[in-house]
């Protein structure tokens, strides 16, 4: 039974293992069908796809074909285009260039034929001049048959007239001359005066003369003059100003040509002010103790200067001699700052040209060093400046632009040219002296107005802030002997009409041209 059973079994086994190899065949069968449809599909797809490819290839490489040809064809166009225009300007140089040849021919036939007249000329100036020398010794040897003289004889008699006519001549004008000198003295004198004042002085309302003292009242005048005036002449005496004592509210005026006695005069007053004691033995007093200040003052300003300059090695007294000149004016132009001023033009001038900027700037600062003691000492404030310059061994340089800075002596070296032109500078310019810019300009018109109205002047120029005029001439009616007594004349007339500080250079300026071609 149990044998039964497991046969049984089995063959439901084997029945079920039938039934599902079957089962699993139909779905293989199936499936395979199903991907053999899927692949068919794919491939379908693809020949499409292909198809399409290749006739859009085909399409765009006619179109590319398309835009080559007519790039191509373009291009073609572009470069005839060019081609006929540069045929047509090769053929307008050609015109240009055989026109100018024809010129030149042309000009050359014409040369020649000026050339061949030239030729003639000249023979017949040669035949000319012969004919006029031959001529010219005839006539003589006539003259002097007639007169019974040679040539020599005839030259010498003839000498000697003249010189006895120029002697008269100059005998005539000198007296004429002594005349007018003897008529214009008192006028000339008066000038010279007037010039002095100006130069000590300048405008009496400017700070070059006097130096106003403010008091704390009225009543400090009467004790400024003292019983029976003893203080004021006490400190007249020992100050050497004069003190103006008015009706001017609660000021005093100190008057002085000595810019240095003035200052002292109002220290010591304005220290008497302010300790109230105001007797002779105090006035003495706070006058020493004023010059003592006034010195250091003296001494820090010419030091100062020199700082600012950047020039060392200067000798004290030198430097002392320096700070004296702030309280010294020409032409109401400050010394000291005219120095300083003709120092660093000079130290620019001589870095321009390539010379010592030091020596320079010294011999600049130094140039007017004798302005501080000419109005103590004998002698011209060059004379006075090259003195000193030697007595405290400033070098040879030095000396030599203090000596020339007004042409007294010859410059030996470019640093006194320098130092003369920036002397000129400083005190030319605008503005830098007493003299009001109208003024300026006037005198340059005047200068201009002058040369111009001499016959046979073409154009003049006033340079240099009027320093120099320079006058162009016509060659063809002034000759070379001419042009310098123009000059001299101009000069002349310069200095009868018009007023000016310093000198003025008179450039008579003669040109000649010549001109040629070369064949």
């Amino acid at each position: 039974m149990a044998v039964y059973v497991i046969v049984a079994i089995v063959i439901i086994l084997v029945v079920a293992v039938v039934t599902a190899l079957a089962a699993g065949n139909v779905s293989v069968q199936k499936y395979k069908r199903e991907e053999e449809a899927k692949v068919g599909n794919a491939e379908e797809k693809a020949r499409v796809i292909i198809d399409e490819a290749l006739k859009t290839a085909e399409t765009k490489k006619r179109e590319a074909l398309l835009e080559a040809k007519e790039e191509a064809l373009k291009n073609k166009n572009e470069i005839e285009r060019e081609s006929k225009e540069r045929r047509a300007e090769i053929q307008r140089y050609e015109k240009r260039v055989l026109s100018k040849e024809e010129a030149l021919d042309k000009k050359a036939d014409v040369l020649e034929k000026k050339e061949a007249k030239l030729n003639e000329k000249d023979a017949d100036l040669d035949k000319q001049k012969k004919e006029l020398a031959e001529i010219k010794n005839s006539h003589l040897k006539e003259l002097e048959k007639i007169s019974g003289l040679t040539t020599e004889q005839a030259k010498e008699y003839l000498l000697k007239s003249v010189e006895e006519d120029v002697k008269h001549e100059t005998a005539v004008l000198v007296k004429e001359l002594e005349r007018k000198a003897k008529e214009e003295a008192d006028k000339k004198a008066k000038d010279y005066v007037v010039t002095a004042i100006q130069r000590c002085a300048a405008d009496q309302v400017a700070e070059n003369t006097i130096t106003v003292v403010q008091l704390p009242n009225d009543e400090m005048k009467g004790r400024i003059i003292g019983r029976e005036g003893r203080n004021i002449r006490t400190l007249e005496t020992m100050t050497g100003v004069n003190l103006i004592i008015d009706d001017t509210p609660e000021a005093v005026v100190l008057s002085g040509f000595d810019g240095v006695r003035r200052e002292v005069a109002r220290i010591a007053l304005e220290k008497l002010i302010v300790d109230g004691r105001i007797h002779p033995a105090r006035i003495e007093e706070m006058v020493e103790k004023a010059r003592k200040e006034v010195d250091s003052m003296i001494r820090e300003e010419g030091e100062a200067a020199t700082l600012e300059v950047g020039v060392h090695g200067i000798h004290p007294e030198l430097i002392r001699l320096l700070g004296r000149m702030k309280f010294r004016t020409s032409y109401g132009q400050n010394a000291l700052k005219h120095s300083i001023e003709v120092a660093h033009l000079s130290g620019l001038l001589a870095g321009e040209i390539g010379v010592d900027v030091r020596t320079a700037k010294r011999a600049g600062l130094l140039h007017d060093i004798g302005k501080s003691v000419d109005q103590d000492m004998e002698g011209t404030h060059v004379q006075i400046g090259a003195d000193l310059c030697r007595k405290y061994k400033e070098s040879g340089i030095v000396i030599n632009a203090v000596e020339a800075h007004h042409g007294d002596v010859e410059p030996e070296s470019l640093i006194a040219c320098i130092v003369q032109a920036a002397d000129t500078i400083s005190a030319a310019r605008p503005g830098a002296r007493r003299e009001t810019l109208e003024t300026y300009t006037n005198r340059l018109k005047q200068l201009e107005n002058i040369s111009n109205s001499f016959k046979g002047v073409d154009k003049s120029f006033a340079i240099q802030a009027g320093r120099e005029l320079r006058v162009m001439v016509i060659p063809e009616k002034v000759s070379d002997d001419e042009m310098v007594l123009l000059a001299r004349d101009i000069s002349k007339q310069i200095e009868d009409e018009l007023k000016y500080p310093g000198q003025i250079k008179v450039n008579v300026i003669r040109e000649s041209r010549a001109t040629d071609y070369a064949k």
